[in-house]
Parts: C-alpha cells; structure tokens; sequence
C-alpha cells in the first residue's frame, strides 16, 4: 500500500501541488496537463518547475507517487513528466530508484520517443543489469522503424548502452 508523505512547504504556504499530485491525497483528483509535449521546432519538454522541484525536494519520500503513477497510468504526457521527475530525483541522490526497475520496465517496449529517451537516461544512471537487453531491443526496433519525432530517441539510447559497455571494461 502507498503511504502518503509529508507536504513540502513552499513560501510558507501549504504547496498546491502536495494535495493535487497524491502527497497528501492517495488518490489524487486528475489535474490538467501541465506538461507541453515536444512540438514543432522545440525538441525538449516544458514542465512546471515547482511541480517537479516540490517532489525531487521530497527524495525518497516523493518515490511512492512516483511509483503509482508509472505503474498505472497510460498517459504519455503524464509518464513522460515522471519520468523527467525521476531523473530530476537520481540527479538529486535520491536512494532507492534502482529499485524500482519492475515498474520502469513497464515501458521497454513502448515505441514513444519521449518516453524512450527519458527511461534510457534514467536506465544510463542507474544501470540495472537487466535493463540493458531492453536498452538493445529499443536501439533495434527504432532502427528497423524509425520513430517520427522531431528528435532522435536512438542518440539517449545508445549512450545508455555504450554507458552500460563502457563501466563494465573500465579497471
């Protein structure tokens, strides 16, 4: 069962984003998108800066919800965001990501380019042995079908996997 953390304080104020994100709330009320999906000429996703702050503030705290929405959910923007959310969390020094690998290999074999890019970014830094066959296999799919995105997915791929190669030959 999920247990609901504590708020995180922002100016002082009970920060909205505790009670409508699932800190406070197990189940949260679903909010609008707050995330704007690559389009066009911008490559890169923009999300709401206190929304991903308030978590990676939480650390280790912030990892249930984090855990409930990439094992429920089938929305790409709202995968997409936490999974920016999570890499946001190891660069944090956030314990306890690796093990959470069953969940993220929920989306091993999806064909989103978002999605790809942020789980193999997150599978470069946290390098859990059996992520990278999956690593592989998305590098393969992607080349015999090449993704329509307006940015290659294949370059965060195969740095994860040359990430993977390269630590296990150094002395």
């Amino acid at each position: 069962m999920i247990q609901p953390v504590q708020p995180y304080i922002y100016n002082n104020v009970n920060n909205p984003y505790a009670q409508n994100y699932g800190i406070l709330n197990p189940n949260p009320i679903p909010q609008t998108q707050t995330i704007q999906m690559p389009i066009g000429k911008r490559n890169h996703i923009l999300v709401d800066p206190i929304k991903v702050d308030t978590f990676v503030k939480q650390k280790e705290n912030a990892l249930p919800y984090i855990y409930n929405v990439l094992a429920t959910s089938n929305n790409e923007a709202e995968i997409t965001e936490t999974l920016y959310i999570t890499d946001r969390l190891i660069e944090a020094g956030t314990e306890g990501i690796d093990k959470m690998y069953p969940v993220l290999a929920r989306f091993n074999n999806t064909n989103s380019p978002n999605i790809q890019t942020f789980l193999a970014g997150i599978y470069r830094k946290i390098q859990v042995p059996d992520a990278f066959g999956p690593l592989v296999a998305m590098l393969i799919r992607n080349s015999i079908n090449p993704p329509q995105s307006n940015f290659d997915p294949n370059e965060e791929v195969g740095g994860a996997i040359l990430a993977y190669i390269s630590d296990r030959f150094r002395n």
